[in-house]
């Protein structure tokens, strides 16, 4: 038996995680059908934050994350913050207090 962490952010803020038991030669697939968490059906999946299949074998303390789909490109929500904030109190040559 080798032990696997399954973690899994549904919403901002709200991490799951789970602590499994497998048997030797189970896949990323089986660590995330055995966590018991409620998924939708498109999400994508990670060993150690680097993209897998779900075919792909575990090793012992693997670390499997479950990766909810984006609803903001970061680009954007970059330059609406920059927008909010204002164009003299960021970056690196502003003046500080």
């Amino acid at each position: 038996m080798m032990q696997v962490t399954v973690v899994c952010s549904l919403a901002p803020r709200d991490v799951a995680e789970t602590k499994l038991d497998l048997p030797e030669g189970s896949t990323v697939g089986d660590a995330v059908h055995q966590c018991g968490l409620a998924l939708p059906e498109d999400f994508d999946v990670g060993v150690w934050n680097l993209s897998a299949s779900r075919t792909q074998p575990l090793s012992p303390n693997d670390r499997v994350e479950i990766y909810r789909p984006l609803t903001v490109d970061p680009k954007v929500a970059r330059r609406l913050r920059f927008k909010q904030q204002g164009k003299g109190r960021t970056g690196l040559f502003a003046r500080k207090p």
